[in-house]
């Protein structure tokens, strides 16, 4: 999915950080279906960043027209109460046309997504160690919040 491209945004004040180890890296698209997007995901990211738990590699917003256009907005560019602009960090240069066109191949006309690139930062000693125990990462994956309300719903009761 990733190949390093030229496109970059510098949020409020983070500069790089200096080389070491990297945490476990994940990607998300968050979709908007009928481009209905609110303003309470970039306080909550910056905050995630601000506490040190992520670090933000690359953000882009991907919409399609109701004729099925895709079309992409920088972090810069979205305005309003949806600003990115409290989101501190250094943005660009690791999603590509191809990771684009993945995304956008999961959204219906008039709808809209962002997608996210981060560092787990609370996990990177972690990474680190399994990595020094020459570990491999033989699977892992995201387990959707509907699934698991559902599984611990049928759950015996604690006493």
């Amino acid at each position: 999915m990733l190949e390093v491209h030229a496109r970059r945004w510098t949020g409020r004040s983070m500069g790089r950080r200096k080389q070491m180890g990297v945490g476990p890296v994940e990607y998300l698209v968050v979709g908007f279906p009928g481009n209905k997007f609110k303003g309470d995901i970039a306080p909550a990211l910056a905050k995630l960043v601000d506490d040190k738990l992520v670090r933000i590699l690359d953000l882009i917003f991907i919409g399609k027209d109701e004729d099925g256009t895709t079309v992409t907005f920088e972090v810069d560019e979205v305005d309003g109460e949806a600003s990115f602009s409290v989101v501190d960090g250094e943005i660009g240069g690791l999603i590509g046309d191809d990771d684009i066109a993945h995304a956008a191949g999961a959204l219906e006309p008039g709808s809209s997504a962002a997608l996210i690139i981060w560092e787990d930062l609370w996990a990177a000693s972690f990474a680190a160690a399994v990595r020094g125990a020459d570990g491999i990462v033989l699977e892992g994956g995201r387990i959707p919040h509907e699934i698991v309300e559902a599984a611990m719903a049928g759950l015996p009761a604690s006493s």
